[in-house]
């Protein structure tokens, strides 16, 4: 069981340079959440918060939601990428920011409405 949900801990959204930022929106986690309960299978946070260095030295935007505590790059376990992007879509279709990737799936919290392929 996680500290900041039934599913999530707190460090599984801290910034792998290990700066100490470590802030998640509540949204974001309500929205995982979402799909950990949709999937019944547990869910992989490999990047979350990112300070500007970590960023940088994964190749991030210069305006990346990671920065902003407001994003999450994840696996669902045993679920393929493109499924958990048109689980997304479908449940918010004017908001977020929701990206399909060959190993995983980003979700930002963001007010509008962006959607990518990487």
């Amino acid at each position: 069981m996680g500290d900041l949900t039934y599913n999530f801990s707190r460090s599984e959204f801290s910034c792998k340079d290990e700066c100490g930022f470590e802030t998640v929106d509540y949204d974001l986690l309500k929205a995982l959440e979402h799909v950990r309960g949709k999937f019944n299978k547990p869910i992989t946070i490999n990047s979350a918060c990112r300070c500007e260095n970590h960023n940088a030295s994964v190749g991030g935007s210069k305006n990346s939601k990671h920065m902003q505590g407001i994003a999450a790059d994840f696996v669902v376990k045993d679920v393929d990428p493109s499924v958990v992007y048109s689980y997304l879509i479908g449940i918010y279709p004017l908001k977020y920011g929701i990206g399909k990737y060959g190993t995983f799936t980003h979700l930002d919290v963001r007010a509008d409405k962006a959607r990518w392929s990487g």
